[in-house]
C-alpha cells in the first residue's frame, strides 16, 4: 500500500481562502502545535497574500509570524511559503536584488521550502528566483501552474497536458535548480483527466526520485476527484487542510481525503482520532472570525470564469469593505472574456487579481473603458510572455492608456532599470521617513509600498472581520429595513426626507409610527419628539429632534471617482487651477490604484474628500468651475 504524504495548508492558503488572509497569529499557534503533536510534519505557513495582509489588515509583522511558527514546531518540521516568481509576495514585479533579498530573509526567519510559481508560465521568471532560493540554502519547489479553460473558448493548446509538459521541458532545458515539482491549480478548475495525463507524463520525464506534489481547491466541487486522479498518476504529496478552513474555496479536508483512500491501494497513514481532536480545537479557535458564506460554497460557475479560492474571498472581503459586493456576480461573468483576451495566463495571483480588477472595471465603468494598470502591463509584456497572444485591440488600448509600448524583454532587466524599484530606492524611502534601515524594512517597503511605510511609522489599521462586528452590522441593516413609519396621508419617512432637501414644510403634527411591529403615537412640536407606546402601561419617552441641514450647493462641475473605493491620494486643493485630463486624485479599490482626471479645465472650487475616505460611485470628490 502506497503512503501518500500531505502538506497542511490550513495556516496559509486556508486562511487566505476562507478569511481573506486576515487572521491573528496568536489565535492559530496553539492549533499549529497540536497539529505537530498529531503527526503533521509539513505545513504551508506564509507567503502569498499572508505576507501583505498582516501589514494591511492584522496589525502584525510577517517576519515575526514566521519566527513564532518556527519556535512552535521546532527545527525539523518543513515550513513552506509561497512565492510569485518575479513578484515574490506582491502584485508588482521586483528587481533582482529584492528577489534575492526575499530568499535570504525567509531563510533567516525559519522557512524551509519556497514554492515558486509564475502565473504566465514564463520560465524566465522562475530562473532567477529559483536560483536565489537555492543559493539562500532553501529547498526550491518549482511550479507548473494549472487552470481549466472556460468552456466554449477557441483554444486547443494552452492549459492542455501537452502545454504543461512542454513548460516542464522548458524548465529542465533552462537548468533551473529545484528539489521538487508542484502542480498547482489555484482555481480548482482543471479536470481530473487533464491532471492525470499531466502528472503521468511528468513522472515519465523526470528521474524516479523526483518528488511531485499536487495542489487544488474544492471551489468547483472537484477537489477529491482531482486529488485521487493525481494519486493514481503517481503524485507523492497532496495539499490538504483542516476544518474550519477546508472545503469550498479551500482545499479538501484531511479527514475527507483519508476516507476517500480507505479500502484502496493508498493511505494517508494518519491517526484519525488525533486529527478529529485537532480539527475540533481549530474550529473553536477560529469561531470568533467571520467566514463569508461564499468561502464554504461549492460553485459550479467558477469553471466558466476561473476564480482562485485564495483570491475569491480576499476580493469579496474588499468588496464588503467598499460596499460593492452586489457587483460580484457580474464581475465573475465578465471574467471569461477578460481571461480570453488577456492571453490565458493561469488564474493565480497576481494574474487572477489582474483578471478580477479588469472584470471589476468593466462592470463598474463599462466594457473596456478603462484598462487597469496590472492587466494592461500584463498584456503589454511587462510581467512576462503570456501563454497565448493577447487580443490586439486590448493591447492597443493598454498601450494608449498606460503610455507604454509592448515589450518582449526579460522583466528582470526592465525592473533593474527602474529607479523606483530595488534595495537602494527603498532604503532612501526609509531614510526620508525617519525609519530604521534594516533588510526586513527594506523588503516591507518594496513589497507593501506606501502601506508598508505607513505600518512601520505606526499606522496600523485593523481590517479583520469578526463575527460580533458583522452581527452588529447585520442587525443595524435589519433594523433599518424593518423600520416602517406610517401617518395620515403621508408617511413620517416621507416627511422626514424633506429635511434633507430645501423645503418650507413644517413637520409639527401627530403621527402613528410602527417600529419593529410596535405602534407609537408620535407628536412633533418645537424641535422635540414625544412618543407614546400604544401598548398598555408603556411610558412615553422624549428625544431631541435631530437637526438636518439641506445639502450645500457647490459651484462648478462635479469630479466623480473612477470607481467606488477609498481615496488613496488627493493631488489638488481648493483654489488650484487644473487642466482637462489632469490627474486630480487617486482611488484605491480591489488592491489597485485608479487615477481620477479632471473632466474640464478650471479652478477647483471645493474638495469634498480626503485620503482614507470611503466614497461611492455617485459621490463627488470635488468641483471644478
Amino acid at each position: 500500500m502506497k503512503k501518500i504524504r500531505f502538506m497542511d495548508v490550513s495556516f496559509r492558503d486556508g486562511f487566505q481562502s476562507c478569511y481573506g488572509a486576515r487572521v491573528k497569529t496568536e489565535d492559530f499557534l496553539p492549533v499549529l502545535e497540536a497539529a505537530v503533536e498529531a503527526g503533521t510534519d509539513n505545513f504551508e505557513i506564509g507567503g502569498g497574500a499572508r505576507f501583505q495582509s498582516l501589514y494591511f489588515y492584522c496589525q502584525e509583522d510577517a517576519f515575526e509570524m514566521m519566527d513564532a511558527c518556527r519556535r512552535v514546531v521546532g527545527p525539523d518540521i518543513n515550513l513552506q511559503t509561497l512565492s510569485r516568481g518575479a513578484n515574490v509576495v506582491g502584485l508588482v514585479s521586483q528587481s533582482r536584488d529584492i528577489i534575492d533579498l526575499h530568499a535570504k530573509l525567509f531563510k533567516k526567519h525559519g522557512v524551509s521550502t519556497i514554492r515558486n510559481f509564475d502565473a504566465l508560465m514564463d520560465v524566465r521568471n522562475l530562473a532567477w528566483s529559483g536560483q536565489c532560493i537555492v543559493n539562500a540554502g532553501l529547498k526550491h519547489q518549482v511550479v507548473i501552474a494549472l487552470m481549466g479553460l472556460p468552456p466554449g473558448l477557441n483554444e486547443s493548446y494552452c492549459h492542455t497536458p501537452q502545454f504543461y509538459l512542454d513548460k516542464l521541458k522548458e524548465i529542465l532545458d533552462a537548468g533551473i535548480p529545484f528539489d521538487s515539482v508542484a502542480f498547482k491549480d489555484a482555481s480548482g478548475t482543471t479536470t481530473p483527466a487533464v491532471i492525470y495525463e499531466t502528472i503521468r507524463g511528468a513522472r515519465k520525464m523526470l528521474p524516479e526520485s523526483t518528488v511531485l506534489q499536487f495542489h487544488t481547491h474544492d471551489t468547483a466541487g472537484m477537489g477529491v476527484a482531482c486529488n485521487y486522479a493525481a494519486i493514481e498518476a503517481g503524485i507523492d504529496i497532496i495539499d490538504l487542510a483542516m476544518a474550519p478552513v477546508s472545503g469550498g474555496t479551500a482545499e479538501v479536508d484531511i479527514l475527507t481525503m483519508w476516507h476517500r483512500l480507505r479500502d484502496t491501494d493508498y493511505t494517508l497513514d494518519i491517526d484519525q482520532e488525533k486529527y478529529l481532536k485537532v480539527e475540533s480545537m481549530f474550529i473553536e479557535h477560529m469561531d470568533k472570525y467571520y467566514m463569508p458564506p461564499e468561502a464554504k460554497e461549492v460553485n459550479p460557475v467558477i469553471p466558466f470564469s476561473p476564480m482562485p479560492g485564495g483570491a475569491l474571498t480576499a476580493n469579496t472581503q474588499m468588496m464588503r469593505d467598499h460596499d460593492t459586493l452586489h457587483f460580484f456576480p457580474e464581475v465573475i461573468r465578465n471574467m471569461r472574456e477578460v481571461v480570453a483576451k488577456g492571453g490565458f495566463g493561469s488564474s493565480v495571483t497576481p494574474v487572477s487579481q489582474f483578471y478580477f480588477q479588469q472584470a471589476f472595471a468593466n462592470t463598474v465603468q463599462g466594457p473596456w473603458k478603462k484598462i487597469v494598470d496590472g492587466y494592461g502591463k500584463m498584456v503589454l509584456g511587462y510581467f512576462g510572455k503570456t501563454p497565448a497572444t493577447p487580443d490586439p485591440e486590448v493591447v492597443a488600448l493598454a498601450a494608449e492608456q498606460l503610455g507604454l509600448e509592448p515589450t518582449v524583454q526579460d522583466v528582470h532587466d526592465i525592473n533593474d532599470r527602474n529607479p523606483e524599484l530595488g534595495v537602494e530606492h527603498n532604503r532612501k524611502l526609509l531614510e526620508e521617513a525617519g525609519l530604521e534601515v534594516t533588510d526586513e524594512n527594506i523588503f516591507i517597503a518594496a513589497t507593501c509600498g506606501a502601506k508598508g511605510i505607513g505600518f512601520l511609522k505606526g499606522d496600523k489599521p485593523m481590517g479583520i472581520r469578526y463575527k460580533a462586528d458583522v452581527e452588529v452590522e447585520e442587525e443595524a441593516k435589519k433594523d433599518a429595513e424593518e423600520l416602517k413609519v406610517t401617518s395620515h396621508g403621508n408617511s413620517l419617512q416621507d416627511r422626514l426626507s424633506d429635511l434633507i432637501r430645501p423645503s418650507s414644510r413644517d413637520l409639527s403634527g401627530n403621527y402613528m409610527v410602527m417600529v419593529d411591529g410596535k405602534s407609537f403615537n408620535v407628536v412633533i412640536a418645537n424641535g422635540m419628539v414625544m412618543a407614546q407606546s400604544v401598548a398598555p402601561g408603556a411610558q412615553p419617552f422624549v428625544m431631541p429632534m435631530p437637526t438636518v441641514s439641506a445639502p450645500q450647493q457647490h459651484r462648478g462641475t462635479p469630479v466623480m471617482p473612477s470607481m467606488p473605493g477609498n481615496v488613496f491620494k488627493m493631488e489638488v486643493e481648493a483654489g488650484q487651477k487644473v487642466e482637462e485630463g489632469q490627474e486630480v486624485a487617486v482611488m484605491e479599490a480591489m488592491k489597485m490604484e485608479s487615477p481620477v482626471k479632471a473632466p474640464k479645465s478650471g479652478i477647483v472650487t471645493v474638495v469634498l474628500a480626503k485620503p482614507g475616505d470611503a466614497v461611492s460611485a455617485d459621490q463627488a470628490l470635488m468641483y471644478i468651475e
